[in-house]
């Protein structure tokens, strides 16, 4: 395959601008970027195609080791591909989970094996392994997981001890996922005492609520401001949480929040046709939330979109709310989703990078990616803002084979993309695999 490749005619929307430009990709990175270039390599005429960074995932669930029965490093950076995702950091509640350096470095071999996209992995959190945090190499490691009151298994950290050690003492910036479980337990019991097995799946914001959500960021919050820490809160759900939170410029925050695919796009009205296929955690709640997400995304309390892609087997997600699993597959869709609230007027399509790249790229550090510049790794997506798109089984590259979307119409598609400047994906098919790299971070 060719290594080198002149992208001409295409309008490269980076740093806030458009303009059509020609692009140069050679030896892995953005060689030359202005007009009027000499061709070099294989010559791409994107005439009516915009150029935009690929995008970077901050959370995912690839589910391996130990999970792939519903996806797998290798699967699922195939599906981030073939949406214009070039870049994912990984979550460490798999089996068995992350919590120590050893099974931290399996996931990196695993990936070196398999990835088809640039990969890092968080280290998981527990009541007791806080010596393995502290022993983390911050230009390797992305960042810690906390669940704070909700999760599974040895990754549950509801020690105010444990909680107060991992704040203080992290070497990398600490994502939560903020919900208060005694809340949530509380509330099952109540429906189950009204409903029995039967319970409707509309009421999982009622049973993963918001006041779940707004205790445990403001918990979080707290525990950041006494120890200094840098704290991300991964999706958040609720207008109320918004509040929480400063406007200033990325670079001068020390807290800081992202909104998930599901919530900036789906409500609770959703329920309604997808039933079941929108169950997650934390729960998709109500149109006024949704809206209010999408404000604040655009005014800087909120920094960046991410996807909190989490597959599952349909078989799972078809049982009875309580025996149905919460997640959702998602990572092929962020740029549809994006671009389409582009077209109603909600975001700019400047503004776009900023929320998919430019600024996760900034708060984790991460080593020339991010942007459209010379010298930079050549992670990129064509998009074609003209060409519908409907989501089908067909077309869905997810190992679970399913979709939230699917039904839906498009009015954008991602027509290529390219990994550490290797054309990775065109049309719909895949050309190249195994083109990832592990992330190193500037610290």
């Amino acid at each position: 395959m060719n290594s080198t490749f002149t992208i001409k005619n295409s309008k490269v929307v980076n740093e806030g601008q458009i303009a059509e430009t020609d692009v140069i990709i050679k030896n892995g990175r953005f060689e030359k970027i202005g007009n009027n270039l000499e061709s070099e390599g294989e010559v791409i005429d994107a005439a009516g195609l915009f150029l935009m960074p690929g995008i970077i995932d901050d959370q995912c669930h690839f589910r391996e080791p130990g999970l792939t029965e519903r996806g797998s490093i290798r699967t699922e950076s195939l599906s981030a591909i073939a949406g214009g995702t070039t870049t994912f950091m990984d979550m460490p509640n798999v089996l068995p989970p992350t919590l120590d350096i050893n099974l931290w470095r399996e996931k990196i071999s695993i990936a070196e094996q398999s990835a088809s996209a640039n990969f890092s992995f968080y280290m998981g959190t527990s009541n007791s392994n806080i010596d393995e945090i502290k022993a983390i190499n911050p230009k390797e490691v992305c960042g810690i997981k906390i669940f704070m009151g909700s999760s599974t298994g040895d990754l549950h950290v509801d020690s105010e001890d444990a909680l107060n050690d991992l704040f203080k003492e992290s070497p990398v910036i600490i994502t939560t996922h903020c919900e208060d479980d005694p809340m949530i337990k509380a509330m099952e019991q109540e429906f189950l005492s009204k409903y029995g097995e039967k319970i409707p799946v509309e009421m999982h914001s009622e049973i993963r609520s918001r006041e779940a959500c707004i205790k445990s960021s403001r918990k979080a919050i707290e525990l950041a401001e006494k120890h200094d820490a840098n704290l991300h809160i991964l999706h958040l759900t609720t207008k109320e949480e918004i509040g929480l939170f400063s406007n200033k410029p990325l670079s001068e925050k020390k807290i800081t929040a992202e909104v998930c695919i599901p919530h900036l796009y789906f409500s609770k009205d959703d329920y309604a046709t997808k039933g079941t296929l929108i169950k997650c955690n934390p729960s998709i709640k109500e149109s006024s939330d949704r809206d209010a997400l999408r404000k604040g995304l655009l005014e800087g309390y909120i920094d960046y979109v991410a996807t909190d892609h989490a597959p599952h087997q349909l078989e799972g997600k078809s049982n009875n709310y309580m025996d149905c699993p919460s997640g959702i597959p998602s990572v092929q869709h962020t740029l549809l989703v994006l671009l389409e609230l582009v077209r109603e007027g909600v975001y700019s399509l400047n503004d776009l990078p900023y929320y998919l790249s430019h600024k996760v790229a900034e708060r984790f550090k991460i080593i020339d990616r991010g942007y459209i510049r010379e010298g930079y790794w050549a992670d990129c997506v064509l998009v074609d803002l003209e060409r519908k798109y409907t989501v089908t089984k067909e077309n869905t590259a997810y190992f679970c084979g399913w979709s939230p979307f699917e039904g839906e119409t498009f009015n954008s598609k991602v027509i290529s993309t390219f990994v550490n400047g290797r054309h990775a994906y065109n049309e719909g098919k895949i050309l190249e695999t195994n083109l990832g790299v592990q992330l190193q971070f500037d610290r």
